[in-house]
């Protein structure tokens, strides 16, 4: 080999050496930490069922944001269709329901109307939603991560919970925030009642 030769080889072998950290380091970034109760919801907009955009902060008002593996799967039509019993609850206590795969639209729009689900069910093609919220697989990446999200209408996140095995549980836990952000919203309408003694000098 000439030292023309072995100059050339080892420039490519430098530059993609170079190269692939860089790109391993910008993918990575995207999932650094999760995302926890308290911090700032991660904004996105994703294509529905229906092929429109809906982005988070526009909906401007209470949300339940759930990650689900497939559709049509066992344990995600359980999950859906208890979201869509409950799905009365949520709208009564003002808020909105979300679900996120990679799905296709396509995919969105039969499982949607297969079990008539009343939510908008939204596609995360490639995953980068899910790596900007840093939710993680289960069985070692093999299957993508159940979690919940209840974001507040200012954009916080006020409750996560990730569950792979307990479906159901993902809506009752949903509702209960749902409703304990409402209550906290209006305030208590129950007040003491107020007595006073005749001739009580501390009651004037």
């Amino acid at each position: 080999m000439s030292s023309f030769s072995a100059t050339l080889s080892g420039s490519r072998l430098a530059l993609g050496q170079a190269s692939v950290p860089r790109a391993n380091n910008s993918r990575r970034s995207l999932s650094v930490a999760s995302v926890k109760k308290g911090e700032k919801a991660p904004d996105f907009s994703l294509v529905n069922e229906a092929g429109k955009k809906v982005k988070l902060s526009a909906l401007k008002k209470p949300t339940v944001v759930y990650f689900y593996p497939k559709d049509d799967s066992p344990a995600c039509t359980k999950e859906a269709v208890a979201f869509a019993d409950s799905y009365a609850a949520f709208t009564k206590a003002g808020a909105a329901v979300v679900g996120i795969s990679s799905d296709s639209p396509e995919s969105h729009k039969a499982f949607k109307a297969k079990y008539n689900l009343p939510f908008q069910l939204l596609t995360d093609e490639g995953g980068d939603t899910r790596k900007q919220y840093g939710i993680k697989g289960d069985f070692f990446g093999a299957l993508a991560g159940r979690e919940t999200y209840v974001i507040d209408k200012q954009g916080v996140v006020q409750m996560v919970f990730n569950n792979q095995f307990a479906p159901e549980k993902h809506i009752t836990e949903a509702l209960e925030t749902i409703k304990d952000l409402k209550g906290g919203k209006g305030g208590s309408s129950f007040e003491l009642p107020k007595f006073e003694l005749p001739g009580n000098p501390f009651s004037k």
